[in-house]
């Protein structure tokens, strides 16, 4: 990604750019554009919305939009399987959901969350695994994620980018 910008408003509330970045903040493969911590949201709040801790839920009753990239499979072939589901262990802790990887029988990577998430792939390809079911994913793709446990595997040759917006939902 090139560039943030985020409208708001002046004293006098006159619309403005109220922050225009390329330092997306984030953690590893994602990268947060905007959070908010309610719905609805106060549009009369001035300051970065991501300045936080990354967390991969959005705060109870908001929202997370967010890029995240998903690596060739073939980046990790060489790891050892217990090697590989303990980084995985490490990347959900360090975003603090360690209690995500619910059921990870199916892909060391498989997590559940208390969210909608409304997920577009923008380049690469990637296969949506669930628990009984898996798709393969094309550019331009589009998936609702409601609260299912699933993982994101590349087979492919080159990373692939999507974009999301994760919101708060009720618990299953």
């Amino acid at each position: 990604m090139s560039k943030r910008i985020v409208t708001g408003h002046n004293a006098v509330g006159r619309s403005i750019i109220e922050i225009q970045d390329g330092g997306i903040r984030g953690l590893g493969n994602l990268s947060e554009l905007w959070v908010t911590d309610a719905t609805p949201f106060d549009n009369t709040v001035a300051g970065d919305a991501t300045d936080r801790p990354v967390s991969l839920t959005p705060p109870d009753g908001g929202t997370v939009f967010r890029t995240f990239r998903v690596l060739p499979q073939s980046a990790s072939d060489g790891v050892d399987p217990s090697a590989r589901a303990a980084l995985v262990r490490e990347r959900f802790a360090a975003m603090n959901a360690s209690d995500a990887l619910v059921d990870t029988t199916r892909h060391p990577a498989m997590h559940k969350t208390r969210t909608v998430d409304y997920i577009i792939l923008l380049s690469g390809r990637v296969t949506l695994l669930l628990d009984d079911d898996e798709v393969d994913l094309e550019p331009f793709d589009v998936v609702v994620q409601r609260g299912t446990n699933h993982a994101w595997v590349n087979h492919g040759e080159e990373a692939a980018l999507l974009i999301g917006v994760l919101i708060d939902a009720e618990e299953l």
